[in-house]
């Protein structure tokens, strides 16, 4: 068993294996990422974590580790390592990147090391939700069950078999029953949740606060002792979709900063660890932009420091909107629209998940996840290459 998720409340963010012009990250390029992170002008925290969605680097097809790991040992840097588990039938190349890495670097990459998440978003996508919204292709629970376990048996004798294994899916995801297994059998739970694609919901800006609340509550409130990451949340600064597409929500960046304020200072910095939505963008897919920062300058768009009072009511009673048959009643259960595809956005390994993690690549439920999910398509071609030469 691994030990269990630290107490450590870790802050940082989410970062895909491609760039906005979806050509692969190499090592100076997260280096300068990482750096970045650490000195952002008037951060609220130590924003000294990583969030990934692979463990290959971008477009390889020999399971070569990202270079994102070396770029984390120079500038000490902890990981949430991302397996990429939507779109194949096997996670082998993940594990051999892995344990290439392990061989290559000993201890001074495992120690950085926070967990492990076996996938992003797969469950919502393999929903009746995820399905409806063309999220793309997902995995169901006993999918993840058995990468959980192909993961526990390849990286067994490692000192990455001491290190907490999770999921990361949307936050109607976890309150469904058809999902208890895969609970059960992880050591934290992580949760995308982004109210700017409630658009079935009233969500401008001055609610998200309480939709935030709304979600993470529900998670919360089935997760009985298992810790709670925050792993991918955010408000885009600039959006090229048609004006209403996402319901009551805008885009600015005085309403990313809202949201940094409301959300970010009033209930994650310092509280539970949590991964933001983004410090620079990974899809050049997405329409939608989330980057606090313009070239990865120190000085963010907007001014980071928390304020000492805020303008969301006190969280109530967390009610479910979820349903048996589709994890959410709402078109857009708080993930994003095209983070899947690209896994530097937050969905894919392309972007943010391998190739191109994107962690906000996904469609409504997964809208954040989706958008970034068109670099992680990419990827999860690129897995399914390396899975295929992997058994040749």
């Amino acid at each position: 068993m691994a030990v269990s998720a630290s107490a450590k409340n870790y802050l940082g963010f989410n970062s895909g294996a491609t760039k906005d012009d979806n050509t692969a990250k190499f090592k100076a390029d997260f280096v300068q990422e990482f750096t970045t992170a650490k000195n952002l002008q008037n951060a609220p925290g130590d924003f000294s974590a990583v969030r990934l969605y692979t463990n290959i680097q971008a477009y390889s097809q020999t399971s070569e580790p990202i270079e994102a790991f070396e770029a984390a040992i120079e500038t000490g840097t902890n990981i949430l390592l991302g397996v990429w588990a939507s779109g194949t039938n096997t996670i082998q190349p993940e594990i051999k990147a892995l344990k290439n890495a392990v061989d290559k670097f000993g201890t001074k990459f495992t120690d950085l090391v926070i967990g492990i998440s076996i996938g992003s978003e797969d469950l919502y996508r393999d929903s009746a939700t995820g399905q409806a919204n063309k999220a793309g292709v997902g995995a169901s629970p006993n999918t993840i069950l058995k990468f959980i376990n192909d993961y526990k048996t390849g990286l067994a004798g490692t000192p990455l078999a001491s290190k907490p294994v999770g999921h990361v899916d949307t936050w109607d995801v976890w309150p469904n029953s058809t999902v208890k297994a895969v609970m059960d059998a992880v050591d934290f739970i992580g949760v995308n949740e982004f109210p700017y694609y409630e658009k079935t919901n009233d969500n401008t800006i001055q609610r998200s606060g309480q939709l935030f609340d709304r979600a993470y509550d529900a998670v919360l409130a089935v997760a009985g002792n298992k810790p709670v990451w925050v792993t991918e949340t955010g408000w885009p600064y600039t959006d090229a979709s048609p004006k209403g597409e996402w319901g009551q929500a805008v885009a600015s960046v005085d309403n990313a900063q809202y949201y940094w304020q409301e959300i970010g200072c009033r209930r994650l910095f310092g509280k539970t660890t949590a991964f933001w939505y983004n410090i620079r963008d990974s899809n050049a897919e997405n329409k939608m932009k989330f980057a606090i920062t313009d070239k990865l300058a120190t000085k963010p768009r907007f001014d980071l420091t928390c304020p000492t009072t805020f303008k969301t009511p006190n969280a109530t009673q967390a009610s479910s909107s979820t349903t048996s048959a589709g994890f959410s009643t709402s078109t857009s259960a708080g993930s994003s629209p095209s983070k899947t595809a690209s896994q530097g956005s937050a969905t894919v390994p392309t972007s943010a998940t391998g190739a191109s993690a994107s962690p906000a690549t996904s469609t409504p439920a997964s809208a954040a996840t989706s958008f970034k999910q068109s670099s992680s398509m990419i990827y999860a071609l690129s897995v399914v290459f390396a899975g295929a030469l992997y058994f040749l």
